[in-house]
């Protein structure tokens, strides 16, 4: 079998430590791994496959004789390095939002739009987590008619806004148990028990930054680019796996029927759709894994021709991480 020398660039992230759990326990085909981070981690040792890999730092030549770099980094980190990964022969799989409207970029979720990846001219653009995980969900019913418009409330983990925000979770609740206070410093306000309804900075007409990737990166990857999308991004106090609220509308009829048949037969989905018997998707069972579960699936009572379902799914996971190493497989088949 052919191999590949895979760098992780922002290795030392919660996504970069997740790449390299799903390289191994997916088994892709890695020659050699190369970790990079800043000079602050370089020389430190991480264990990839039982044995020792050392950290090096990011820079221009760092990119030289590798395959596939998979970006687990920032944008400004992601626009500093992506010419020398091109300018190496290597293929940029990036995490990072910062060439996901660049249409010369594909944005891929393999389950969706895996085609698109014959596209790319170095660069491969990974979408945001909740825009993943939620047309994971509807592309089924995108097949049976195409959406038109799409209302969507996302319920996002502190964990995505990286490895400190479950530790100020916790910090807050055992501050609270003790009657202490805790000055939030991760997020603009407490999160412990709580919710906070703004995620990113305003972008357009009250809407935030965060709000606006469920529109214009859904287009791109489901090939529409008339949709609409009204969404509000909420950060709640669960520790991992978002959740989604979406209501799809289109310009024929989609029975309830037709809608979970579709799912339950979509790649990457599991149909969880029992509300006699408590059966639905859930943070804690998502958890972990890389399947998005889908349920509470119903018509929408205010338009005749819309779809209402619940989502969930590892954000860091399916998320990020895995969606990353996925568009890889596709680049090695």
């Amino acid at each position: 079998m052919k191999t590949y020398t895979v760098a992780i660039l922002g290795v030392t992230g919660a996504v970069g430590q997740e790449m390299m759990r799903i390289l191994e326990e997916r088994n892709f085909p890695v020659g050699k791994l190369i970790p990079l981070a800043s000079a602050r981690s370089a020389g430190k040792t991480l264990k990839f496959r039982g044995e020792d890999v050392v950290i090096q730092e990011a820079c221009d030549t760092a990119f030289e004789g590798v395959d596939i770099v998979l970006g687990a980094a920032e944008n400004d980190i992601a626009e500093k390095f992506a010419p020398a990964i091109v300018k190496a022969g290597a293929v940029f799989v990036d995490n990072s939002s910062a060439f996901r409207l660049d249409p010369n970029v594909p944005l891929i979720v393999p389950e969706v739009n895996p085609g698109d990846v014959k596209n790319h001219k170095g660069i491969i653009s990974n979408p945001n987590c909740s825009t993943i995980i939620t047309v994971t969900a509807v592309n089924a019913l995108n097949s049976i008619t195409p959406i038109k418009t799409m209302t969507a409330s996302t319920y996002q983990a502190v964990s995505g806004a990286g490895a400190n925000g479950p530790i100020e979770l916790m910090n807050e609740v055992e501050a609270l148990r003790e009657g202490k206070t805790y000055e939030p410093k991760v997020f603009s306000h407490q999160i412990a028990y709580n919710l906070i309804p703004q995620i990113g900075g305003e972008q357009f007409e009250g809407y935030t930054s965060e709000e606006m990737k469920m529109q214009n990166e859904g287009r791109k990857i489901m090939h529409l680019p008339e949709l609409k999308v009204s969404c509000t991004c909420v950060r709640v106090p669960v520790v991992r796996s978002h959740s989604i609220s979406v209501s799809c509308h289109f310009d024929v009829p989609v029975t309830v029927e037709q809608a979970r048949e579709a799912i339950a037969k979509a790649p990457g989905c599991r149909l969880v759709d029992d509300l006699k018997n408590k059966q639905y998707p859930m943070p804690l069972d998502t958890s972990g894994q890389d399947i998005v579960f889908v349920g509470r699936i119903r018509p929408d009572l205010t338009d005749p021709n819309g779809i209402c379902l619940w989502c969930c799914g590892d954000q860091v996971r399916k998320g990020a991480a895995t969606n990353c190493i996925q568009i890889a497989e596709l680049l090695v088949k």
